[in-house]
């Protein structure tokens, strides 16, 4: 079996990563690792949970070490770019963690926020910076940054950055990158643009696949409930306040499906906390920690949200609407069963998403177990039968987010409770959010 210590990483790295509690490489660690060491390009086909951070981020930062350089004012030596501001948080927290004992700076910009803090971070130079495209052209722009002295660049969830429109921003950021430089380019799926793209950008890379996008999570257990459109939030509710749904992800199409459904859940007396592009960061972030915390024990997203999301335990997903694009089922049940745990994802299906659910059998070459409600309106509303087990247990042991446990047995996070705000006081619910949509830059 491989380890870590056996991959040629800095000592600063490996001391890091026992302290994290890493043991053992994921398939893609073990793959990209050493290559990525020896400075070649790389070009991986990996979904979010399989380690990819890790997999750039350490042999990065050994690089850097390697290498060692005092990073110039309004420069940076390593930059990541990532489509959203949830996922460049959680990579410039990696980074992070794997260069604790490394004295690196890092920093992370993205849109939402105050440029002042971001402006000053730059000025004193980097040697990593995390950053999404739209924010980070804005300080090219206004001449706080320039890339003709960065080393090695990284573009993360390349499918999703044009998806969200970003081609013509990420051209502009690399045509003043130099030549010389490493290049590593990771996707969740292939189609002709991305991979036009990458040979574009990339020299003579190194390949590195795992997890194709239609193989769905081999320790998610699926199924599927046909019911009619109007009973879906009954469903949802009935679903939710089983005991073993200690925590959850709620998937719906559109931003202000996403407001309702919590707004549902919050008058059901769940804890359910919404996340979409039209919430401010600050609100965004606030939801991730109560979600990860255990202080939350629903989160309801859209799909672009989501791809941001990189939390372990996650007991159920639960797709309240079925996605318009097969690939996205996908991804979203990814979001549990990570890291050796078991999860169980389910589907709410209508008369007029049969078709979706069609194509997502297609994708996934596979049936779904289904229930029908609209045949016997009165029937128990069941979850997916566990998963058989694969060896290991879920980190948080079986146990709520939060780790508390009433004497019932029952997760406490999962029991109806009154709404409480974050001094133990009666909160009340507030308003879904109005307006139009506001336009997402970086």
């Amino acid at each position: 079996m491989t380890n870590f210590s056996d991959l040629g990483l800095a000592e600063t790295i490996l001391r890091a990563l026992k302290t994290e509690g890493y043991e053992t490489p994921t398939p893609i660690q073990a793959q990209a690792i050493p290559p990525l060491l020896e400075g070649r390009d790389l070009l991986g086909i990996a979904q979010t949970g399989t380690g990819k951070t890790c997999a750039f981020a350490t042999p990065l930062i050994t690089r850097l070490l390697a290498y060692p350089e005092h990073p110039r004012p309004k420069q940076t030596r390593v930059l990541v770019l990532a489509p959203t501001r949830e996922l460049a948080a959680q990579i410039g927290d990696s980074f992070r963690a794997y260069g604790r004992f490394a004295g690196l700076r890092v920093a992370t910009i993205f849109g939402g926020v105050g440029f002042g803090a971001q402006v000053q971070a730059l000025s004193r130079g980097l040697d990593v910076l995390v950053a999404t495209p739209g924010r980070l052209l804005d300080h090219m722009q206004q001449g706080n940054l320039r890339l003709d002295g960065t080393h090695a660049v990284v573009l993360d969830e390349a499918d999703h950055m044009l998806d969200l429109g970003f081609l013509v921003p990420i051209r502009k950021i690399f045509s003043k990158l130099p030549k010389a430089r490493q290049t590593l380019f990771f996707s969740a799926t292939m189609p002709t643009e991305i991979a036009t793209l990458a040979g574009e950008m990339l020299f003579n890379p190194v390949k590195v696949s795992v997890t194709p996008v239609a193989k769905t999570a081999d320790r998610v257990a699926q199924r599927v409930i046909h019911v009619e459109s109007k009973r879906k939030r009954e469903v949802l509710v009935e679903l939710l306040q089983k005991p073993d749904f200690s925590r959850s992800i709620v998937f719906t199409r559109t931003k202000r499906g996403a407001d309702r459904v919590a707004s549902a859940l919050l008058d059901a007396g769940l804890t359910a906390e919404a996340i979409h592009g039209n919430k401010s960061q600050n609100q965004r972030l606030r939801a991730l920690e109560g979600f990860r915390a255990g202080k939350v024990a629903v989160l309801v997203a859209t799909d672009i949200a989501a791809r941001g999301i990189d939390i372990d335990a996650v007991s159920h997903v639960v797709n309240f609407e079925l996605p318009e694009v097969p690939e996205a089922y996908v991804h979203r049940i990814g979001r549990t069963a990570r890291a050796g745990a078991e999860g169980e994802a389910i589907s709410l299906c209508d008369h007029e998403e049969r078709d979706l659910l069609r194509a997502i059998e297609k994708l996934t070459k596979q049936a779904i177990p289904a229930t029908d409600l609209r045949l016997d309106p009165n029937a128990p509303v069941e979850a997916a039968p566990a998963p058989k087990k694969r060896g290991g247990r879920p980190q948080n042991g079986g146990r709520p987010a939060n780790g508390a446990r009433p004497a019932n047995g029952a997760p406490a996070a999962a029991r109806p409770a009154p709404r409480r705000d974050g001094q133990g006081r009666p909160a009340s619910r507030s308003h879904a959010e109005g307006g139009r949509s506001q336009a997402r830059r970086g």
